[in-house]
Parts: structure tokens; C-alpha cells; sequence
């Protein structure tokens, strides 16, 4: 079998493009990237999370997480207080501008993306939103490596197509 022919191949594959092109709309029209804007909506939907949280949910590194939020920070879009519980933890907030701009973002890539989820009807468009969530789910549970623990429901956060 040809490696385009395979599920998880083609998955990662258009996963890859959508990511790379999100990262491009995002930069030109609001001058933040998709690891920015991933971490924007993390707080948004979770706010006062420390940075280890974050990676973990992100499935990145705590350096990368680091660097990201001082860039946001530097943009006025976030803001980091040490926990007075705990010294060494930092807990971070979105600020009323950083709130803004995610939601802007939200709405660019579903601009952007409308196009693409044109292509499938209403019932594939369902279909796809629940296969995704049940994948969601499986690869996020418990105890599985990265697992990402979201505290939400997936077709919430990742719209497609039309909202009803």
C-alpha cells in the first residue's frame, strides 16, 4: 500500500497543510503565529495555568511554551503572575487584547477554512466533527503519552464549516 493511500498518512498530511497554512493567514492578517494562537485559546478556555500545563496540553516543550508567552506578553496579549502558593509556578492570563485577538483568530481561520469544509455537506461536515472528537478521545486518553486532558469538548474549540 502506497503511504498516500493510508488514514494516518493522509491525516497527518492535510493536518500538516491546515497547520501550515492557519500559521501563514495568521501572521499576515494578526501578526501571531498557530503555536501563539493555540496557546491564546488554552487560556482562554483554562486561565490561571501554569506553563508545565500548557506544554503538556500543547504537546510541546516548556521552552517553547516559555518563549511563546514572553512574545505574547511583549504584544500586551498576555499577562504572568508568580502564585503566591507556589513560588516557582508562573500562572498566566490572557489580557482583555489577547482575548480580542484570539477571538479574531478564531473567526480568520474559519474564515480561511470555509472553502475547504464547503467541500463536504452538512452530514459529512456532523460526521467528520464526531469521528474527530471519538479519535480525540482515544489518542487523549488517560495516560496515554501527551495526552492533552482537555477539559473540553473538541467540535467546540475546532469549528468546521458553518456554526448552527
Amino acid at each position: 500500500m502506497k503511504p498516500e493511500h493510508s488514514i494516518g498518512y493522509l491525516l497527518q498530511h492535510v493536518a500538516g497543510v491546515l497547520l501550515g497554512q492557519s500559521d501563514q493567514v495568521l501572521q499576515e492578517r494578526l501578526g501571531i503565529g498557530m503555536s501563539q494562537y493555540k496557546i491564546l485559546m488554552m487560556l482562554h478556555v483554562m486561565p490561571n495555568v501554569d506553563q508545565r500545563k500548557l506544554a503538556d496540553c500543547l504537546g510541546q516543550t516548556e521552552a517553547s511554551i516559555s518563549r511563546q508567552v514572553k512574545l505574547l506578553q511583549q504584544k500586551g496579549l498576555l499577562a504572568t503572575r508568580v502564585d503566591p502558593a507556589e513560588r516557582r509556578r508562573h500562572l498566566t492570563t490572557p489580557t482583555a487584547k489577547g482575548i480580542k485577538i484570539t477571538e479574531a483568530a478564531r473567526d480568520v481561520l474559519d474564515q480561511h477554512q470555509a472553502p475547504l469544509f464547503a467541500t463536504l455537506n452538512e452530514k459529512q461536515q456532523q460526521q467528520l466533527k464526531e469521528m474527530l472528537t471519538i479519535l480525540h478521545s482515544y489518542v487523549c486518553a488517560p495516560g496515554r503519552p501527551m495526552a492533552c486532558d482537555h477539559p473540553f469538548d473538541l467540535a467546540d474549540v475546532y469549528t468546521i464549516g458553518k456554526e448552527s
